[in-house]
C-alpha cells in the first residue's frame, strides 16, 4: 500500500448532528480564542449546510472541524467559511488542505441554489492561516480595521 492511499485512510470527515455537538464546542474552545453563540451552533445543525460543516477525525480521533454558512443577497449566493481548525499535534498532515478541499468541492457540486462565490476572513496576525488560504487560491480582498483579511 503506498504511503498516499494509507495516510488518506487516516482522515475521514462526519456531519454534524446533536450527538457530537459537544465535541465540537470542546474542539473549538481549544482552537479558536472567542466563545461561539448558542445561534452559532443551532446554524451549523441546519440541513441546508450538512455538506459544509464537518467534524475532522484522524484515525477515528476528532481532531478539528469546518463550518460554513450559506448567504444570499440581490440573488447571489455566497458560502462564508465561518471557522476551520484542526488541532495543533495534527498540523501538518494535509487535514486542513482536505477539509478546504472536500468544503469547494461540495461548493462546486452545489446547485441548488448554485454557489456564486466562497469567502472568508482572517485575523491580520495570523500568517499561517493567511499563507494557507494564499496556497488553495484564495486572495486577498481587503483589510478592515487592522485586524481582518478578507479572502475571496
Amino acid at each position: 500500500m503506498s504511503s498516499d492511499s494509507t495516510k488518506a485512510s487516516r482522515v475521514s470527515f462526519a456531519s454534524l448532528t446533536p450527538n457530537n455537538l459537544g465535541t465540537v464546542r470542546k474542539l473549538n474552545s481549544v482552537l479558536f480564542p472567542i466563545k461561539y453563540s448558542e445561534k452559532f451552533y443551532q446554524g451549523i445543525l441546519l440541513p441546508e449546510v450538512d455538506d459544509f460543516c464537518k467534524l475532522v477525525y484522524y484515525n477515528d480521533i476528532p481532531v478539528g472541524t469546518i463550518c460554513c454558512r450559506l448567504e444570499t443577497k440581490d440573488d447571489e449566493v455566497k458560502l462564508y467559511l465561518m471557522t476551520m481548525g484542526v488541532l495543533a499535534p495534527y498540523r501538518s498532515r494535509s487535514l486542513g488542505s482536505q477539509s478546504l478541499q472536500l468544503i469547494l468541492a461540495s461548493a462546486a457540486a452545489h446547485r441548488k441554489p448554485k454557489i456564486n462565490k466562497v469567502y472568508l476572513h482572517v485575523q491580520v496576525s495570523n500568517h499561517d492561516a493567511k499563507k494557507f488560504y494564499e496556497r488553495h487560491g484564495f486572495t486577498e480582498l481587503c483589510t478592515r480595521v487592522d485586524y481582518v483579511y478578507t479572502f475571496m
